[in-house]
């Protein structure tokens, strides 16, 4: 209980502390995105769900390995995750943000390495991150090419 606890406050103090202000978000909020995005207002459900899958996938590891290192690369991975929109928005630099993103896709199948030696529970509640990351750094990456 301990445990599930403390993953799920990680996750939400990191979320919270690593957004960017609406100042900063209303720059992203205003930059053109790519025509065939026609279902922007479903990434927040989206995020929500692989959100939820992260923290079972890093609960149900660590319940299984009891192992410290496994937990800082979910922590690794959520900082990147996280630190996409505050990062790009405070430098107002879309390029940022793809490299990021793709990062954050990169980290994730190290972490999935890892993780499918201790759970292949934990693996599969991975595969939405790493299925989702490449459409968000592909979306960003053309907007580059528009903005």
């Amino acid at each position: 209980m301990i445990a599930a606890i403390s993953i799920l406050l990680v996750i939400i103090i990191v979320g919270g502390i690593l957004n960017p202000s609406k100042k900063e978000f209303a720059w992203f909020m205003n930059l053109k995105r790519p025509a065939w995005l026609n279902f922007e207002r479903f990434i927040p459900l989206i995020w929500i769900f692989i959100y939820g899958c992260f923290y079972f996938s890093a609960l149900t590891a660590w319940y299984k390995s009891w192992n410290p290192f496994i937990m800082l690369l979910y922590l690794i991975l959520l900082l990147l995750v996280q630190s996409y929109t505050l990062v790009m928005c405070k430098q107002r630099k879309i390029k940022t943000g793809t490299l990021i993103a793709f990062a954050g896709w990169l980290w994730g199948g190290i972490l999935l390495t890892q993780v499918i030696q201790i759970s292949i529970i934990s693996a599969v509640l991975l595969i939405p991150f790493l299925l989702w990351s490449p459409i968000g750094t592909l979306v960003t990456w053309q907007m580059q090419k528009i903005n």
